[in-house]
């Protein structure tokens, strides 16, 4: 077996194509699109590069037939911020095969340290976190759009090689066709009846101001995350672009307190469902199947990218206003029946605890794992749990 570093066309096709041996029996897989891939690794599509650097691998066997792939990044505006500068691998894809496996994963390890870093992340994307982010070790149904998905002997590969939970992300389901327990409702009934609240949905005839508001509103909700770094606006505007075609304004809502932006939650339809037999490819035919299935409403479950509140406003049940307002676009729109909570980690009890109250069931597991070089330092390191009252720490300091 030989690696290959991803340099030219042709070997970017082949890491686009590994999938298609390591999923070919597997009736849940979606293969993304490769477009979606190849921004990824694309200095001009990617801002992450204007402060870190990526590069690719292949494995080729003794046939010089690909048998795995792998991802390397560095991020450096995160890697110094752990007590060992630490970079990341992705888009892992390999044959039933150990020493296959290991082979990428020193390739990785080697690039890294080349680079300066003292441990490895995996899997994770170089990008926000939203997407193709974690192993899936429990649950394997049919992946949400941009959910990480894979084989599950991948989980022995990274164990066996000595990568350690860092953290685990629980992704919940929510079945539409039931009510929300009471309880919730009369919290949100309570909530959007105060004056000093406003509910409104994302229009992109404001986008400019519901983005700036976004912003605003994660840097400061974020900012108990372990190693936060602010949002990138400039990538934010190109995500929501390229969801056009899909995304329904009135699934994005935002919160006002006397028109101070407080609260969001984005939730996209999960395209998953109409691009399956599409293998990745947005050919012309493809892109007219995709609009028509949208036309006919043929997507029957959203997603929620993400949710936040800010800290003075958290435990003020604007989470339950925000769902309110969803109420009624789900009821206008009975073709939607099942709401993925995707994802949350084991560092956020209370968005966890948010989730139990909406009546949410468990969907999948995740983890994300991370691999220190040094094999003596200790490897009980685990990610820094959020506070549960952030607002009394946002006030005292």
């Amino acid at each position: 077996m030989r690696i290959l570093e991803v340099k030219d066309k042709p070997a970017k096709q082949l890491f686009l194509d590994v999938v298609d041996q390591i999923y070919s029996d597997d009736l849940n897989y979606v293969r993304p699109f490769d477009g979606m891939i190849e921004e990824v690794f694309s200095e001009e599509e990617n801002s992450f590069f204007k402060h870190g650097v990526a590069t690719r691998f292949l494995l080729m066997d003794s046939k010089e037939k690909v048998v795995g792939r792998i991802a390397a990044f560095v991020n450096y505006k995160k890697a110094s911020g752990y007590q060992q500068p630490t970079g990341g691998v992705g888009f892992f894809e390999c044959i039933n095969d150990e020493q296959a496996a290991f082979t990428l994963f020193d390739a990785a390890k080697g690039w890294l340290e080349r680079h300066g870093m003292q441990a490895m992340d995996g899997p994770i994307n170089f990008g926000e976190n939203d997407m193709f982010w974690g192993l899936l070790v429990e649950g394997y149904s049919k992946p949400g759009f941009g959910m990480q998905y894979n084989p599950p002997y991948y989980k022995v590969f990274f164990e066996n090689y000595g990568f350690k939970p860092y953290f685990e992300q629980i992704t919940n389901h929510l079945d539409l066709t039931k009510p929300f327990p009471e309880r919730f409702w009369k919290i949100a009934r309570w909530v959007v009846q105060k004056p000093d609240f406003e509910f409104k949905h994302f229009t992109w005839k404001d986008a400019d101001r519901f983005l700036d508001d976004f912003v605003t509103i994660y840097n400061d909700a974020w900012q108990f995350h372990e190693n936060f770094t602010p949002i990138d606006i400039a990538t934010l505007r190109k995500v929501m672009e390229k969801s056009k075609s899909f995304m329904m304004e009135e699934l994005i809502w935002y919160a006002y307190h006397n028109g101070e932006p407080i609260g969001f939650i984005v939730m996209f339809p999960d395209i998953n469902q109409v691009i399956k037999d599409f293998n990745g490819k947005l050919t012309l035919l493809n892109k007219l199947k995709f609009f028509w299935r949208i036309y006919r409403k043929a997507i029957s479950r959203t997603r929620v990218v993400v949710l936040g509140v800010r800290p003075r406003f958290q435990r003020s049940g604007i989470e339950s206003g925000l769902f309110w307002h969803l109420r009624d676009v789900v009821e206008r729109n009975p073709q939607i029946k099942e709401m993925e909570l995707s994802w949350v980690g084991d560092f956020n009890p209370k968005m966890r605890a948010l989730q139990e109250s909406l009546g949410a069931v468990f969907g999948k597991k995740h983890i994300t794992y991370r691999f220190l070089f040094d094999a003596s330092v200790d490897l009980g390191v685990k990610a820094t749990t959020i506070p549960v009252d952030t607002k009394y720490k946002k006030e005292n300091g």
